[in-house]
């Protein structure tokens, strides 16, 4: 595919950080988004261009507060070692660098990235740095959820945020939360991009799929 990994790459200080692309966000899955696994592709196409590839994961205990059971808003999802919790079969793993737990407490939610840790205890942001990380492209479930939040967390973080617009989708609980969370990313800093737009700068050929949502903050 021609990807340009080194270092006059311009992605050379960047990151793909892969959001919850987990069994139970994909259809079939007990908290399933629409058209989850439709990111996938688009997100395997994207991946090896970039040195860092962190993937999140929902990582919860069988009580979690979340879970309806305990007075939370959603059901049963991603219980810690289930096969919901696992990332969707398809998604390309050779170029994962990282993964990061979160909401692993039963009294405690997460629904950004950067309040989670990987195997060594490291937060995002800390494994990020290490790694030299300037700048992030977030991907994947779901867009008015922890897409949002882990975008918005990297623009504290002091990171360069760019969403990838067709490889994310929403729940929209309300009809129009996905598009109203990518509006209120892009107030907040985040650079809306096409995967089109990103393999275009690295000199790779034509993407996977595209939207027509891909303003850049004003």
């Amino acid at each position: 595919m021609g990807a340009n990994r080194g270092e006059n790459s311009p992605l050379r200080e960047a990151a793909l950080i892969i959001v919850d692309v987990q069994n139970d966000f994909c259809p079939g899955g007990s908290l399933a988004v629409p058209e989850g696994d439709q990111v996938v592709p688009v997100i395997n196409k994207l991946a090896p261009l970039f040195p860092v590839v962190v993937a999140t994961q929902d990582w919860h205990p069988a009580n979690h507060c979340s879970f309806q059971a305990q007075g939370g808003p959603w059901p049963p999802h991603c219980v810690q070692g289930s096969t919901g919790a696992q990332l969707h079969p398809a998604v390309d793993r050779q170029h994962i660098t990282a993964y990061v737990k979160k909401g692993v407490l039963p009294n405690k939610d997460a629904y950004s990235g950067f309040e989670g840790t990987d195997e060594a205890g490291r937060t995002l942001a800390e494994l990020l740095r290490q790694r030299g990380v300037k700048e992030i492209y977030v991907t994947g479930l779901a867009t008015d959820y922890c897409v949002r939040a882990t975008a918005l967390d990297g623009l504290k973080e002091g990171f360069k945020v760019h969403v990838v617009t067709d490889a994310v989708r929403g729940v929209n609980v309300k009809p129009g939360d996905d598009q109203r969370a990518l509006e209120e990313m892009r107030a907040a800093g985040a650079f809306l991009k096409t995967s089109a737009e990103i393999l275009s700068g690295a000199g790779v050929g034509e993407a996977v799929g595209a939207s027509a949502y891909a303003e850049s903050p004003q």
